[in-house]
């Protein structure tokens, strides 16, 4: 009897051929598997690292103040200021020394020049200001205030 060799070689080479692309779909399945274990962890820990915080703010009634004259006459200037700082404590602060806050911005801005204000760059320049004469301390134990941006939310000089 006589057996034919082509057809064993065949079955053979066939089953080599399943048998590659059995372990190539097992190891691409286990590699989807592990690598979307990984993306959840990965996309967890981002959003625990991007919390958001709300800002604090501390609004200021918006007030008129009498601005230094120049050769135009007399001028007038109409703000509202809010503040923008970094924790509740700064926010605390203000709030309860708020008729110092609006004595010494309303010192501030009576000094200042009509033409100075009217300029994007003298608004920054304002804002700095404010800024520095809040800094000061209000009270003899006083934590250091934590004034992120000084916000103009109105102001008219005529």
């Amino acid at each position: 009897m006589a057996t034919s060799s082509g057809g064993s070689r065949k079955l053979l080479w066939l089953l080599v051929v399943l048998v590659i692309l059995a372990s190539s779909a097992a190891a691409a399945a286990l590699f989807m598997v592990f690598s979307r274990q990984d993306d959840g962890q990965a996309k967890a820990q981002q959003t625990q690292q991007v919390e958001y915080q709300a800002p604090i703010f501390v609004e200021i009634e918006p007030f008129t103040v009498n601005l230094a004259e120049d050769e135009l006459g007399a001028h007038l200037l109409y703000a509202g200021i809010s503040l923008k700082v970094g924790d509740e404590q700064s926010q605390e602060l203000l709030t309860s020394h708020m008729p110092q806050v609006r004595s010494r911005l309303l010192m501030l801005l009576s000094g200042q020049q009509p033409s100075d204000l009217t300029s994007p760059n003298g608004k920054q320049r304002l804002a700095e200001q404010v800024e520095a004469a809040l800094e000061a301390p209000m009270a003899e134990t006083q934590p250091e205030l934590a004034i992120e941006d000084v916000l103009f939310t109105e102001f008219i000089v005529q």
